[in-house]
């Protein structure tokens, strides 16, 4: 998958939110006309219909953009990286009935995505909210699995099923949060830090020293023609992580745009 079927699919949903709020329109005016006979009730047809038009002009917007992206990524190279080898992901939220998480190399091309998991088979993660992490085959890298609500705990695990950790959040008060990283025999190893009003989430080690940091309004300019939003997130993780360390890291996208928003 590439970055210009994600414009497509954005598209789509404004079209198809455009067609819905025809509806009652139509039916307001169907009753009207056949049984109200009231000209002042087809004013209630005007919301519809100017939300019918807006979703119907991002629909076009969208569209083109779609368009323009493919023309750009057919001149961009082919890249053989994996979800884990690269070092900055562009992230974009998808907001369909089964909300997904997609990532995207700078080259236009999808490295992988995060989903609600609904696969059957997994007794130690049963009866409980659970997200996995895919790669660009769509198999599954790793699992996340949430439980609490004053106290959000993330638990991670590989493909194995094997404990990795886990990300725990407790509220401060009513605008922070604290955001840890436990190792898998629960000792503290870091946090997350971000900034209250704008997007920039840093992962910090328990040196301090920075491993990942999710950021909006950073992106390089020179990606622009295949990502033409210039206020895409972008994920990067340090290139001296391993695998399950960025498995593990990632566990607080899972609080960032499944829990938070």
């Amino acid at each position: 998958m590439k970055i210009n079927e994600y414009y497509r699919d954005t598209a789509n949903l404004n079209l198809n939110g455009s067609i819905v709020a025809l509806i009652p329109a139509v039916m307001i005016v169907a009753g009207n006309l056949s049984i109200i006979r009231n000209n002042e009730i087809m004013l209630l047809t005007i919301p519809f219909l100017i939300y019918s038009f807006v979703c119907f002009q991002f629909y076009l917007y969208r569209r083109r953009q779609s368009i323009s992206i493919k023309r750009s990524i057919g001149k961009s190279e082919v890249s053989t990286k994996s979800l884990f080898e690269a070092r900055h992901l562009l992230v974009l939220y998808l907001n369909t009935g089964s909300p997904r998480l997609q990532f995207y190399l700078p080259n236009g091309h999808m490295a992988g995505m995060m989903k609600r998991y609904r696969g059957k088979g997994i007794k130690r993660l049963s009866a409980s909210k659970i997200y996995g992490l895919y790669n660009v085959d769509n198999q599954a890298i790793g699992y996340y699995k949430v439980t609490g609500r004053k106290i959000i705990k993330i638990e991670v695990f590989n493909h194995k099923r094997q404990y990795l950790g886990s990300f725990e959040r407790r509220k401060q008060d009513w605008r922070n949060s604290k955001k840890e990283l436990r190792d898998a025999n629960g000792r503290y190893i870091g946090a997350v830090e971000g900034a209250a009003v704008f997007m920039d989430e840093r992962v910090i080690n328990s040196n301090y020293l920075q491993e990942g940091r999710l950021r909006r309004g950073w992106m390089p300019i020179e990606w622009s023609p295949l990502f033409p939003e210039p206020n895409t997130p972008v994920l990067t993780l340090e290139e001296f992580l391993s695998e399950h360390d960025k498995l593990h890291r990632m566990s607080f996208l899972i609080n960032e745009y499944f829990i938070e928003r």
